[in-house]
């Protein structure tokens, strides 16, 4: 019998709040979080980012860290999110057993760009740098010692985490693991994805036939995942029933016009569910707001789920795009959901797109939710699709 993997705790932090009721609030009340520059030292302050409104000083004192040490921002930031996880869940007796995948596109970049000319004096910065350096004080601040791993797959790096968290339990590699993403914004980001020409000057508008670019934010989100003897007389916020990855690999940035990378991750996760496509009560949409890629998301949810296309949103235009955090906070978000039995709307959906046949919900509003599908796509063509069911 395949063991089933619950969701016991889970933390967020993102430029809409944090912690659950912070980023609740915000998105029952349609706050977005993309605005002016205010942290981020940077030449591009025309364009509009999502940034967690507090310098890295506040960050570090809401983790309780000695400010002796130099931390990077994303490290700063993934820390909080797994300290809210873990008191959530509880498992701090258990935290030496467990695992730990944590996922990051940029790493310590941040200090990259504050010591770049003085690196050779202060070799202790090197050592934050790298990516796994995330997962590896994350790892060493709760004591967990064995599997800890750093996935980067680009944006839907924090999805895969979950994806294998769930894998790794089914398989009775381990029986509970905190898993997710975290990313802060670099001037290293902004000026690549300004270098493709897709970063948009007055704010992402995923699905709307007047969208022109993404908007980079920053944040992250953490999720235990456990199996159902450890989560035994424990509150469960959700169940992770289904997950799919897939590299269609056709071309370094830009998704399959068809969606076919995405349909295949659909419909495998669905396969892994055990349930039809008319059983998804809501997807949240990974909805960049580029050209590319919102009409070819469209285009495989329509070839999935045809003439019942459930309800649909991308919660980008609340938090942006918060790269290989992005798919663990937007499952937080589908929590959320389930929790509340709310759908959240897709911001700044003004005229929705003509070539697609739906329209994403654009108020608030009180749903019967069991089972959500929540689509994570990167870079490089690697696709991630979620399904996380009410218990």
């Amino acid at each position: 019998m395949t063991r089933r993997v619950f969701i016991t705790g889970f933390g967020i932090i993102s430029g809409i709040g944090c912690g659950e009721e912070e980023t609740f609030r915000s998105l029952t009340e349609k706050r977005s979080a993309i605005g002016e520059i205010t942290y981020l030292e940077t030449s591009l302050r025309r364009y509009p980012v999502s940034e967690v409104k507090k310098s890295n000083d506040g960050l570090i004192q809401l983790t309780g860290l000695p400010h002796k040490e130099i931390y990077s921002r994303t490290f700063l930031l993934g820390l909080i999110a797994a300290q809210e996880a873990v008191r959530m869940s509880g498992c701090e007796s258990r935290l030496p057993e467990m695992g730990i995948l944590s996922s990051t596109t940029v790493g310590g970049m941040d200090l990259n760009e504050r010591f770049y000319h003085d690196l050779s004096q202060h070799t202790e910065k090197i050592q934050s740098l790298e990516c796994a350096d995330c997962a590896e004080r994350i790892a060493g601040y709760f004591g967990i010692k064995s599997n800890v791993v750093t996935m980067s797959t680009a944006c839907s790096s924090s999805a895969n985490t979950i994806t294998t968290g769930a894998r790794m339990i089914k398989n009775g590699l381990l029986d509970s693991v905190l898993v997710g993403g975290t990313d802060a914004l670099t001037r290293f980001t902004l000026n690549g994805f300004n270098s493709l020409e897709i970063v948009s000057p007055s704010g992402c508008r995923p699905f709307d036939r007047d969208r022109n670019g993404v908007t980079i934010g920053e944040g992250a989100a953490f999720l235990v995942l456990e199996s159902e003897e450890s989560a035994a007389g424990k509150t469960i916020y959700g169940e992770v029933t289904g997950y799919a990855n897939r590299c269609e690999a056709f071309h370094q940035t830009a998704s399959s016009p068809d969606g076919s990378g995405a349909i295949m991750t659909i419909r495998k996760a669905l396969e892994v569910a055990g349930i039809d496509p008319g059983e998804i009560d809501y997807i949240n949409a990974h909805g960049t707001g580029t050209q590319i890629n919102d009409l070819s998301e469209g285009n495989a949810i329509q070839t999935v789920f045809c003439e019942k296309i459930p309800l649909v949103s991308s919660t980008k235009g609340y938090t942006g795009h918060t790269l290989a955090a992005a798919g663990a906070i937007e499952a937080v978000i589908a929590l959320l959901s389930i929790k509340h039995q709310t759908v959240f709307p897709n911001l700044r959906l003004e005229n929705p797109t003509e070539e697609l046949s739906f329209t994403p919900e654009t108020e608030v509003g009180k749903r019967n939710i069991t089972h959500i599908l929540s689509n994570s796509f990167g870079f490089g063509g690697s696709n991630s699709t979620l399904i996380i069911s009410r218990v």
